[in-house]
């Protein structure tokens, strides 16, 4: 199948026009200007783009990854599969040691199949005082026969673990997680500056959704951001939904630590994509209202209900006057970074690769979506 478009954005490179050609399943060849024999399909006016790579997750669709039944865990892949979101790392939110032992066994099964990228644990080894949308009787300081039990739990799916770095025993967790084939990350925290420091030094090389849940930066005691930003072996997760940061804030950061440093995460929950009401997350009760989570009766926030097109558009429209580079700049935050910062093969639009694509409009609508060189199922 040749597929050509007005633009290609494959991760590192444009072409406009552009070419794709995808051969069971898999790409087998990509080009600029006039394609080597007719095309099976002119997309047209669109951007064409790998898929979209979410490493902070809870859930969509109305279903959660803690609930870990088939249906929650299908319902969540669809709803963010639809609107381009082709590897899902799912999370899991701070819980029992028995509960989370159950959640992981359950979700490695998903990943195994091929449904799930990965599993993501966000806690239980974070802060009291900067625990957001966790529940905190769950929070604990990290243990090693837990941090081993729960590795081996995960049977080799589990790809990142966050926790604050400033908990007794946290230094040694890391290096245990690390040692064990996940990413460590620093997040739900109220580290120092050397705290956090030491985290990274330690092996720490993801900020879960900077700024949120952290300490914030001072100017005697800068904390974690500034520990994360300054150090290159750090990719930063950043929640552009419109609700958890400003705009400004991730313009900053790219022209900071550049566009290769930053991820860009949903962190949605069950509602993404669903209705207003009220859910769970975990063991707490969130409500929706004008399609933001807040944990019941708080200002808390509690995830976001974003999908990944929603976070292209919001960036790219904000992404400063060259509409053109805030467009590359984004797909490569959406495609590339996540998994190179997980440790994983990031060949974008290249030969060889999954024929994982999303056909953007020009508003920045999805309009198509490719998973594994087969067409995916639009909402409505």
């Amino acid at each position: 199948m040749l597929l050509t478009a007005a633009t290609v954005l494959t991760g590192e490179h444009s072409h406009s026009p552009g070419w794709v050609e995808v051969d069971h399943g898999v790409i087998s060849a990509v080009g600029s200007g006039v394609p080597p024999r007719p095309a099976d399909a002119d997309l047209g006016d669109v951007v064409l783009t790998p898929g979209f790579v979410d490493m902070h997750v809870h859930g969509g669709g109305g279903g959660a990854y803690f609930e870990a039944t088939d249906e929650a865990i299908t319902a969540s892949v669809t709803l963010h599969r639809s609107f381009g979101t082709t590897s899902t790392i799912a999370s899991l939110v701070s819980d029992h040691h028995d509960v989370l032992i159950a959640q992981v066994r359950a979700l490695a099964d998903h990943v195994e199949s091929g449904e799930l990228l990965g599993i993501h644990l966000e806690g239980p080894w974070l802060s009291p005082h900067r625990c957001g949308a966790h529940e905190p009787s769950a929070l604990r300081d990290p243990d090693p026969a837990e941090v081993a039990a729960l590795l081996e739990a995960g049977r080799g799916t589990i790809r990142m673990v966050t926790l604050a770095p400033e908990l007794p025993g946290a230094t040694e967790a890391i290096r245990r997680i690390v040692d064990g084939g996940a990413v460590a990350a620093i997040g739900h925290t109220e580290a120092t500056y050397e705290q956090a420091r030491a985290a990274i030094d330690a092996g720490a090389t993801v900020a879960t959704h900077l700024f949120n849940a952290m300490r914030p930066v001072h100017h005697r005691e800068p904390g974690p951001v500034v520990a994360a930003l300054e150090d290159p072996r750090v990719t930063v997760e950043l929640v552009t939904d419109g609700v958890h940061l400003h705009p400004a804030l991730h313009r900053l950061v790219t022209a900071d630590v550049g566009p290769d440093r930053v991820a860009l995460v949903t962190d949605a929950m069950a509602a993404a994509g669903v209705q207003d009401g009220s859910y769970r997350l975990g063991s707490l009760a969130v409500d929706v209202v004008d399609q933001v989570a807040r944990v019941a009766g708080t200002d808390t926030i509690a995830g976001s209900t974003a999908t990944m097109q929603r976070l292209v558009a919001q960036t790219v429209n904000h992404g400063g006057p060259d509409r053109a580079e805030a467009l590359r700049t984004t797909i490569r935050q959406v495609t590339l970074n996540p998994l190179r910062a997980l440790g994983l093969p990031a060949p974008g639009l290249s030969p060889g690769a999954r024929a994982d694509l999303v056909v953007l409009s020009p508003d920045l609508e999805v309009v198509k979506v490719m998973h594994a060189g087969s067409w995916v199922a639009q909402p409505g």
